[in-house]
Formats: structure tokens, C-alpha cells, sequence
């Protein structure tokens, strides 16, 4: 299984509208994309982040469709423009030792394919994790 998470910290000035907008369009992500087993979308408790979401992959082919999902590019393109710090990460039972390359990989896919979602991600004031352009895979 893999646990992906991402957390946010909201612009200060984020129109409340918009942020509902983005959460819910990450709960649908939950709701529709086949590939999520579980999911959980809600506020951040216990830190500098406003809000946080988690999806449940089964394996690397579900990690995939999930990432390349229209529903998630919705929520990139709504929510990134009003998102000032992010952080994204992977928590996995997989024993394959490359499983963190792999999981890096999709990723650069990802960016390379879609230059407007690089855009979007390097106007965030802080984004790190294992989707993050320019880092390597543990």
C-alpha cells in the first residue's frame, strides 16, 4: 500500500470560497478516482498547516492513476494558486528498495508532461516532499 499525504498552509488572503472549492474537489478526488482504496480530506492539527488530505493506494499502478487523474489536475489548478506551503509525502509497506524512485519517477512524468502544473507548483513559497521537482527519491 501507499499513503499518500500533502499538507497545506493557505495565502493569507485566500478567498474562503476557493479553499472549500479546493476541498471539496480533493474529496472527490476520494470519491471518484478508482484507484483510492481510503481517503480522509480535513483541517491540520498540530502544526504550521491549515489543511491536510491522505489517499490509499493499493500499489504503483493505482499511485499512477491516481496522480494522472483529470480530477487531480482539477484540484492542482484550483487549489495550488491559493496554497503559500506544501508538503507532500509517501509512506509505504512495499519492500521494493526502488519503490522511492519509482514513486519520484511518476512524479517527473508528471511535471515534464504538464509545464502549467510546474508553473503552478514553483508559485508556492515553500513545496517539499516526494513530489517535489529537483529531488531524489529515498
Amino acid at each position: 500500500m501507499i499513503y499518500h499525504s500533502i499538507r497545506v498552509q493557505m495565502k493569507a488572503d485566500a478567498p474562503q470560497e476557493q479553499v472549500d472549492a479546493a476541498l471539496e474537489q480533493l474529496r472527490k478526488m476520494g470519491r471518484e478516482i478508482p484507484a483510492v482504496q481510503s481517503w480522509a480530506v480535513g483541517r491540520d492539527i498540530g502544526g504550521d498547516f491549515d489543511y491536510g488530505a491522505q489517499f490509499v493506494l493499493k500499489d504503483l499502478d493505482g499511485y499512477l492513476e491516481y496522480m494522472h487523474s483529470p480530477i487531480h489536475r482539477k484540484v492542482d489548478e484550483i487549489g495550488l494558486p491559493i496554497v503559500e506551503n506544501m508538503i507532500s509525502t509517501d509512506l509505504t509497506d512495499d519492500d521494493d528498495p526502488a519503490i522511492g524512485d519509482k514513486i519520484r519517477e511518476i512524479h517527473v512524468k508528471r511535471f515534464e508532461g504538464d509545464p502549467e502544473l510546474l508553473t503552478l507548483v514553483e508559485g508556492l513559497d515553500s513545496y517539499s516532499g516526494s513530489g517535489v521537482p529537483g529531488t531524489t527519491g529515498k
